[in-house]
């Protein structure tokens, strides 16, 4: 399963990856009875090359599953023909550790981002949401729009990114509609829904520009020093993260701002904590082991059904 094709043949849809998502969400947020055991992710920097590798175990007691995922994302690469995030997913038999599959990564972690992030969306939109809104055009850009325009009838999507050539490649690769806005505040104005997916290290997303009841899915900054939404975003929103542990450790956004934590998404999952979704919100995804070893396990399963 070390190749992408393959994962992505074997990959379930988003009907049946989202349920479990959902349950693995809600057993993270439950503490030491959920039964899911993952430790903050560990990563390495290459100052060097201006890139870091991240180390990210995970249990889950319910899926009676163990996986580990390594994962490379570098910053400002020249070679615009290798992805800024690489990443392989070992998946071991809990019983006695081993190794059963090592599994091409890179689709694991694009598909399971876009569909906690979908998760959250359908908690926290607006009643009334026609219009999308995507800052970025990269690999998270392409996933994101995939399981958006099958999960939800949006009748406009607005696309933004620095470059304008790959904006208007993205707009004509997906299977649907996408406007290529000239800046983001253009993209942003008048967005029910708004999905930041860059490599951003410096604002990018403005509170001025953002519609009052809008929910927003920050997916990009993934270090504790990069932003890509600013104060005022962060400070006037309601905030939901995957993890409050590692929000308050690695999310530049989060810890910048000084903006209050209301919940994570599992506790909304649960019914412990309310979706507020006729205020405006933020979903700050950091990405979670756990959601590995869930979307792991379900192709492995494919996988091996098919053979």
């Amino acid at each position: 399963l070390g190749e992408g094709s393959k994962v992505e043949k074997h990959f379930p849809s988003a009907s049946l990856l989202i349920p479990p998502l959902e349950t693995a969400l809600a057993n993270f947020s439950s503490g030491p009875e959920g039964g899911v055991v993952q430790p903050l992710r560990t990563v390495v920097p290459v100052e060097k090359y201006n890139g870091f590798l991240g180390v990210m175990p995970a249990y889950s007691a319910v899926d009676d599953a163990l996986t580990t995922k390594l994962v490379t994302f570098y910053e400002n690469m020249k070679d615009t023909s290798v992805p800024s995030h690489q990443a392989t997913v070992f998946l071991f038999d809990p019983r006695n550790g081993t190794l059963k599959a090592v599994i091409d990564g890179t689709v694991i972690t694009a598909k399971r981002t876009a569909a906690v992030s979908a998760i959250a969306t359908k908690f926290l939109k607006p009643a009334v949401a026609d219009v999308l809104c995507i800052l970025g055009a990269g690999v998270q850009a392409h996933s994101h729009y995939e399981i958006f325009t099958e999960l939800f009838s949006f009748k406009e999507v607005k696309i933004w990114n620095r470059s304008r050539e790959k904006a208007e490649t993205f707009a004509q690769s997906v299977k649907g509609p996408a406007q290529v806005c000239s800046s983001a505040q253009e993209a942003v104005t008048g967005a029910d829904v708004i999905i930041t997916v860059t490599m951003a290290t410096t604002p990018i997303l403005f509170g001025s520009w953002v519609k009052s009841g809008a929910h927003i899915n920050a997916v990009g900054a993934s270090r504790p020093d990069w932003r890509e939404l600013d104060d005022d975003v962060m400070r006037n929103s309601v905030l939901y993260v995957d993890s409050r542990e590692a929000a308050l450790t690695e999310s530049g956004d989060v810890i910048l701002s000084g903006a209050e934590i209301f919940a994570e998404l599992g506790e909304v999952v649960k019914g412990t904590k309310p979706a507020l979704s006729e205020k405006t919100t933020v979903f700050k995804s950091l990405g979670m082991a756990i959601e590995d070893t869930v979307a792991a396990k379900l192709v492995f399963d494919s996988w091996s059904s098919s053979n």
